[in-house]
């Protein structure tokens, strides 16, 4: 019962909740797909032609594990703590917004396919345009991203619920 009061309280909120989820995304497209300057993207996409997509084959990393171990074993020369931690951080807002705007995304097996299928398609997208490159480890660690952000929405689904019980003078 609890749980369907949070969930008519959030509700009431839900249009904001979807607004922020909806500019998420957005800049989430904008940070790793359309990263450079407008002219700099023109001129990679006036470059695809048949060769150039298939230059992208030859520069991805599909062995996973390969980019993560390459960073921890260069900490000392590379810019590995950004890149590591920020491929996670950077869909930890995912895990954590989906179940708000979905309400089948609060199983933690749906949030994890619809982020999966989005950060998949930004690295199959970044393969065939070169507007980046496809890197399995960037899939694992933006995977890891949107778990680590499902359970802190479950951890704060579980301290509004006690905060509710504090409220209703029910569990002191």
């Amino acid at each position: 019962m609890k749980g369907n009061k949070l969930r008519k309280k959030i509700g009431e909120q839900g249009n904001w909740v979807r607004i922020l989820f909806v500019l998420y995304i957005l800049i989430v497209i904008k940070v790793i797909i359309f990263k450079y300057p407008y002219e700099e993207l023109r001129a990679i996409a006036s470059s695809w032609r048949r060769d150039v997509i298939l230059e992208g084959l030859g520069t991805a990393n599909f062995t996973p594990f390969k980019t993560i171990k390459m960073y921890i074993d260069y900490a000392y020369k590379l810019n590995s703590v950004e890149n590591l931690a920020g491929n996670v951080l950077v869909f930890v807002p995912f895990g954590f917004l989906f179940p708000f705007v979905a309400r089948e995304g609060e199983r933690f097996f749906v949030m994890f396919v619809n982020a999966f299928v989005f950060i998949l398609g930004i690295e199959v997208f970044q393969l065939f345009s070169a507007f980046g490159a496809f890197d399995v480890d960037d899939i694992l660690l933006n995977c890891l991203g949107a778990a680590m952000g499902y359970g802190i929405y479950r951890i704060f689904m579980i301290w509004q619920k006690r905060e509710g019980k504090v409220a209703d003078g029910k569990d002191t």
